[in-house]
């Protein structure tokens, strides 16, 4: 995965897509639709996001899911749920538009730039003076019988889960044709670089440099205590199958803890290296090992 680059595409049409439900950020909206506006640009507003700031017939809109057709970037307003949930998106849509993330309050570990940022941010990636990080995605196939049943792109994690009531769970995992271990454990976390700080990193994980080209594979709450994370090359498939009885326990599995899926016996769960990366714009006001001071507190616990 190669670290940042500066953006050289022509910005004409910017998506804007706020948290559902965010209120505090109507009047942020409105300035922003005045804003594009007096820069001969096209806001194109994610509906709900349009609703919230009563824009209305004011602005173009469309819904999330066509977002990617629509813009040339997409600024989203709101935390990293939000963002995810747009890369997905973009991803899915086979399309390669950059993201920018303003955070609104929370952790915030993909969505950097700050409000106060927002303007200075958004004027630097349309003139093309703004960076670019590409950020490696992961790539989910749940395999049954021999049918797929599931196809699906994620940024963060693949995540494989027991359900509420159901007992530690056995995971068979091989990565290429290599057997790797039998997992006895609540679920198994596959990550991507910029997923190590998520959901890896709560379950005890390492955190991996977002250039660095390697997938993280990290057991959750392992019943063996030897049963350790492993960062493995970012060219490797890893084929998970969990053993579990059929009649009586459930297995789930979730793409960036969005949109997941119960699992049925004899499913299988392949993950490997998505074939393009997200593009998103950094902020070129801290560096990476600053976010993660700011976030995690570094040196002041």
């Amino acid at each position: 995965m190669s670290g940042a680059e500066r953006s050289s595409r022509p910005i004409a049409r910017v998506g804007v897509v706020a948290k559902s439900g965010l209120r505090k950020a109507a009047g942020t909206l409105v300035e922003l639709s005045a804003w594009l506006e007096s820069r001969g640009l096209t806001g194109v507003f994610e509906n709900e996001t349009a609703a919230l700031a009563g824009l209305g017939d004011r602005v173009a809109t469309c819904s999330r899911d066509e977002m990617p057709g629509r813009a040339d970037m997409v600024l989203v307003l709101g935390g990293d749920g939000t963002l995810l949930g747009m890369g997905d998106r973009i991803a899915q849509a086979g399309t390669d538009i950059p993201l920018l993330g303003v955070n609104f309050g929370g952790l915030g570990f993909i969505t950097e730039i700050t409000l106060s940022e927002l303007f200075p941010a958004l004027d630097a990636a349309i003139d093309g003076s703004a960076k670019l990080d590409q950020r490696r995605m992961l790539h989910a196939v749940v395999r049954r019988g021999g049918a797929i049943a599931a196809d699906r792109v994620a940024l963060n994690d693949v995540a494989l889960t027991r359900g509420e009531n159901s007992p530690i769970i056995d995971l068979s995992v091989s990565v290429g044709s290599q057997f790797v271990a039998a997992f006895k454990a609540d679920g198994l976390i596959v990550a991507s670089p910029t997923g190590s700080t998520a959901y890896n990193l709560a379950a005890g994980g390492p955190i991996v440099h977002p250039v660095v080209d390697a997938l993280v594979i990290t057991p959750i709450a392992p019943h063996t205590l030897t049963n350790r994370p492993i960062i493995i090359p970012a060219t490797s498939d890893v084929r998970i199958q969990p053993v579990f009885d059929c009649d009586a326990d459930r297995v789930n599995v979730a793409f960036d803890g969005q949109n997941g899926m119960e699992l049925v016996c004899d499913d299988v769960v392949s993950v490997a290296a998505a074939e393009r990366p997200l593009q998103l714009f950094r902020a070129t006001s801290r560096s990476y090992f600053t976010v993660l001071r700011e976030k995690l507190k570094w040196s002041e616990r």
